[in-house]
Parts: C-alpha cells; sequence; structure tokens
C-alpha cells in the first residue's frame, strides 16, 4: 500500500499528500506544542479483514507521526457490493470488528474517530435494517460517543452514473449528539451527506465544537463539484476547524469515490489534502487558539439575530 503524508510548515497554506514511503523518524510532530489529528484516506472494499489491515496500518503510522487522535472515513469497516452483501456483512458494537479496533486504539494510545460503521439496526432480526454510526473511541479502547447518520443519501444524478438509495436498508439516527471533549478538541460528529446541512454544524457550533468531521465516501460526480466548497463553507460558517476523512478509489465494479481527504482550518484555509489517487493519511496540527482568535475578530455568532427574526418570513 501507498503510504502518504503531509508536512505542514507556517509557510504553507495547501499541502498535498505525497508518496514519502513510511513517515520518516526525523518528521515525527510529537514535540509540536499543539494536538496532532491525523486525517486518513482509505480504499475499502467488502474484504473486512484487508480493510481492517488498511486501516490500521495507517493508525500505526499517524502514530509514529505524533498524532494523538485518527480519524477513519465512512465505510472504514467495508464497503459492499450489494444491498445483501451490505447487510450481510454488518455487525453490532459489540462484534469482533469494533473490539479490535479497540485494541488497537489500547495498543497505538490514540483516539479514534471511527466514521460510518455498518452498525445492525435495533431490531435487526425483524427488519433486516441497519445505523451508520460515527464511534468515537478514547485511547483506552472505550466507546464515549456513537452518532447515527441522521440525513441518509438518496440521490439520482441521471448522466452523471449517481444512484444511491441509501434509506433503502439504513434507519436515520434520531437525534444529534453533543461535541465530544478529545486531546484535540470539542468534536462534532457528522457523516458524509449530512455536510450538505448547515443546520446541523451551526447546532454543533452553538454547543461547543471547536472541531466538525465529516468522515465521507463522496461519489467522483458529486465531490468534483461540491466536496472542498462544502468543507470550507462548514468552516467559514462556523469558525472551526474541519476534518473529513475520506474513501477513495474503485471499491469494486459499481462503485467509486472521490476522495480528496481534507483537513480546514477555522478561516477555511485547507491545510492537508490527500489528493484523488491513493490511499494515505495527512497529519495537522490544531491549534485552538485559531480558533477563538477568528470568532473573537470576526464575530459572527455575537451578530446572529434570535430564531424568531429567521423564522419571520414563516409568519408573514
Amino acid at each position: 500500500m501507498l503510504t502518504l503524508r503531509c508536512i505542514l510548515t507556517t509557510q504553507v497554506k495547501r499541502l498535498v499528500c505525497r508518496p514519502v514511503g513510511r513517515i520518516s523518524m526525523q518528521h515525527r510532530m510529537s514535540t509540536s506544542p499543539h494536538p496532532v489529528a491525523a486525517v486518513c484516506q482509505v480504499t475499502a472494499t467488502p474484504d473486512k479483514e484487508a480493510n481492517f489491515s488498511a486501516c490500521k496500518q495507517l493508525v500505526e503510522e499517524a502514530k509514529q507521526g505524533g498524532a494523538c487522535m485518527v480519524f477513519l472515513p465512512e465505510g472504514f469497516d467495508y464497503i459492499g457490493s450489494s444491498r445483501e452483501e451490505t447487510l450481510s456483512l454488518s455487525e453490532s458494537l459489540a462484534g469482533d470488528t469494533i473490539s479490535r479496533y479497540s485494541q488497537l486504539a489500547r495498543t497505538e494510545d490514540v483516539w479514534l474517530s471511527l466514521g460510518g460503521f455498518h452498525e445492525r439496526g435495533h431490531d435487526w432480526e425483524n427488519d433486516r435494517r441497519i445505523y451508520n454510526c460515527h464511534i468515537i473511541m478514547n485511547d483506552k479502547g472505550d466507546i464515549v460517543s456513537v452518532y447515527r447518520k441522521s440525513h441518509l443519501f438518496d440521490v439520482e444524478l441521471p448522466g452523471r452514473g449517481v444512484l444511491l438509495k441509501e434509506s433503502a436498508f439504513t434507519i436515520p439516527g434520531p437525534s444529534l449528539l453533543p461535541p465530544v471533549q478529545t486531546p484535540v478538541g470539542k468534536v462534532g460528529l457528522g457523516i458524509c451527506y449530512d455536510l450538505r446541512f448547515p443546520e446541523l454544524s451551526l447546532a454543533l457550533q452553538r454547543h461547543g465544537a471547536e472541531i466538525l468531521t465529516y468522515p465521507s465516501a463522496f461519489t467522483v460526480a458529486t465531490g468534483a463539484a461540491h466536496w472542498e466548497i462544502l468543507l470550507r463553507a462548514r468552516a467559514i460558517e462556523t469558525q472551526c476547524f474541519v476534518l473529513a476523512a475520506a474513501q477513495v478509489g474503485r471499491h469494486h465494479e459499481k462503485r467509486s469515490s472521490y476522495g480528496h481527504a481534507l483537513a480546514v482550518d477555522p478561516w477555511g484555509a485547507v491545510l492537508g489534502d490527500c489528493g484523488g489517487e491513493s490511499t494515505g493519511v495527512t497529519l495537522v496540527e490544531i491549534d485552538l487558539e485559531k480558533v477563538r482568535d477568528t470568532r473573537r475578530n470576526m464575530p459572527v455568532q455575537q451578530h446572529r439575530r434570535d430564531t424568531s427574526f429567521y423564522r419571520s418570513l414563516e409568519q408573514s
């Protein structure tokens, strides 16, 4: 597997991961005064064992690079080639896959964002439906938060080769969750299509989020048109860091993903981009003073009117 890494400097505002083999010891970032997050890009297939091996290697190399929290994309466990395969490979949170990631978190002493796990639903035996869930796991291997995707991707784009109906087998999550305190800051959780709904990101920001994360598997067509624009918009409007792990490349004969796992700062500048071709990881320093400075210098939230003002059109 080709491994990629971004070397961050204060002079460069946009970086693309480059093939460098394994992360070299001289480039370790563990001496940074700020915590380091690793945003990963993978190519999941229906082969769960191969997927775990690939993700495990990225987690190990992220730790070697000084990361204290590693972000994996939607479908990190697998991407099935059919509805039947997707359902048959699903597990509960108590299953083997999450158990293995729990052990990995303990072994590597890192927090994990596991975005887009195929979790068997609450009435699995009767309806054979799943949740698309985002798990935050601490460095002891304990699950500290589980967010279930709120907005399901039911989209048909004639002429662009996009036809997906997530609701055919997925249950929408019942609610948002409060941001989670992690070693890199307070993280607000979303998944992929949630990115298109600014109400979600603003709600998380109002409840204290300093970082928003959208683990994703964007299609090539929608990614090329909207991915970076949406991520930067969410960062600008909330004045948060945005970390978006991504799937890339061909998963099977029916599906490919756009890639370009991104890290964006609170001003909307892209700090790291894993490109659209290969698996890899980008390491980013999370300086929360940037959040505070941006919000102090441009106090958008203080200028926001009360809820009734924005609903006044509905009442007229």
